[in-house]
């Protein structure tokens, strides 16, 4: 599996880098991972937090470019600690010792040969809990295919349906066509949700975010349009208000300012008209920089 970084094509970019000899690709990863944080998270959606938080590991550097990027700090300035695949099993472990209900793997995709790695290897020295893949969603088939088997609980984001807004916003080129694709897979991959009827924590299951953006109601509604038209309610829908205008946003002054209430309270009325009963939204307050992780590379 590795190999396959000697010509890159783990993203839609497509970037075909040499990285097994520590060329650069599109998302500024070499061969090495790269981590900034090691946590246990508490807010995530409930069934992936639960109680005792849910252990995510924060991977550095991202093949989207997202001006309002919350996490710029390490997803586009490259901040981290490059680390071996055994260290990263070992991280795996100590997450599972420490009583996390999941592995929760941020923004993975390119690093999926290395993961997939370190999994075989932790789950060879008695990994048991279940494996969270939290993405972008800008992923190709193969990559997402090759995880058959090693993933749980896919949480991807679907953040556009216009093209217009993802090369405006994100630098992501037939980002729906991609992300949607992508997210197909997962379905097909874990199939219905399974939740322990204990502790209500999600064991398998698809958790689909979409964080409104400002302004792109219309947008918006063509997502949920999509996933209830595809899925119905076989999958979750996260619809997240906790969009901070921060990174590069002032260069956009259309979405240089918070969500209106009103729009985000008229996409829950709308999913409740279209008959979505899976579904997980946000109260008012999480517009607040004090959510953002502080990247420390604790744990690393």
């Amino acid at each position: 599996m590795l190999q396959t970084l000697k010509e890159c094509t783990l993203c839609p970019k497509n970037c075909k880098t040499n990285r097994l000899n520590n060329n650069l690709g599109v998302c500024k990863s070499g061969n090495n991972v790269k981590i900034s944080l090691v946590s246990l998270h508490q807010w995530e959606e409930p069934c992936i937090s639960g109680t005792k938080g849910s252990g995510t590991i924060f991977f550095s550097n991202c093949n989207l470019s997202c001006v309002f990027c919350q996490n710029h700090f390490i997803s586009q300035e490259s901040n981290g600690k490059e680390i071996s695949i055994k260290r990263l099993s070992q991280i795996f472990m100590e997450q599972q010792q420490r009583e996390a209900h999941n592995i929760n793997l941020v923004t993975p995709t390119h690093y999926v040969p290395q993961i997939i790695e370190a999994l075989k290897l932790a789950k060879q020295n008695g990994l048991t809990i279940p494996i969270v893949y939290n993405t972008n969603s800008y992923e190709n088939i193969e990559t997402l295919k090759s995880l058959r088997g090693y993933v749980d609980i896919y949480l991807p984001d679907l953040k556009y349906f216009s093209n217009k807004y993802s090369e405006k916003y994100s630098n992501a080129k037939d980002y729906f066509k991609y992300a949607s694709l992508a997210i197909k897979e997962m379905v097909d991959q874990i199939g219905p949700p399974v939740f322990d009827n204990e502790s209500g924590l999600m064991k398998r299951g698809v958790i689909i975010r979409h964080m409104m953006l400002p302004g792109l109601l219309f947008d918006s509604k063509k997502i949920v349009d999509f996933i209830y038209n595809t899925f119905g309610n076989s999958v979750y829908l996260s619809i997240m208000n906790q969009y901070t205008p921060l990174n590069k946003s002032n260069l956009f002054p259309e979405i240089n300012m918070p969500l209106s209430k009103k729009h985000y309270d008229s996409l829950i009325n709308y999913c409740i008209s279209l008959g979505i009963e899976n579904a997980f939204i946000q109260e008012d307050g999480t517009v607040n920089e004090s959510f953002i992780p502080n990247f420390d590379f604790k744990g690393v």
